[in-house]
């Protein structure tokens, strides 16, 4: 058991993704985000930015009872290597809605307005269709065993 990383009172529930501390709610997110910075990690040769290689999992930001469906790390990874997701990605007006969706408070009225653009839709369903296709070629691997 762990306890929150600004409060030192509760157990923890959630990770910053930032900087990995462990908090327990939103109010000691908050008093955290003003002082967060990320962790240091060397870039590697050529690259531009520095990447985070730690892993991480929906448990880390999640209690289990607001999570009803998941993805296992795996098949999100997947994302990452996804030539249309890229392809997507490069243009700013969706990098904008998705950074808006992000930093929303209110991430459910955030996406409710995000999936009413056709391109955050395109968005949406590519990234379905990668981790579904995905399961799909899992399931029929387990059936020929």
């Amino acid at each position: 058991m762990q306890f929150c990383g600004v409060c030192e009172v509760e157990t923890t529930n959630y990770r910053c993704p930032v900087c990995q501390i462990r908090y327990c709610s939103l109010g000691c997110y908050k008093r955290h985000k003003d002082t967060c910075t990320p962790l240091e990690q060397p870039a590697p040769r050529g690259a531009k930015e520095a990447i985070s290689t730690e892993q991480w999992n929906v448990e880390d930001l999640l209690k289990e009872e607001d999570v009803t469906d998941k993805v296992p790390l795996e098949r999100l990874q997947l994302l990452g290597q996804s030539k249309e997701l890229k392809d997507l990605l490069c243009n700013p007006h969706l990098r904008q809605i998705i950074c808006s969706v992000n930093t929303a408070d209110n991430k459910s009225d955030a996406m409710k307005a995000a999936m009413q653009e056709p391109l955050f839709v395109e968005f949406s369903d590519q990234c379905l269709k990668v981790v579904e296709s995905e399961e799909k070629t899992l399931s029929n691997e387990e059936d020929a065993f």
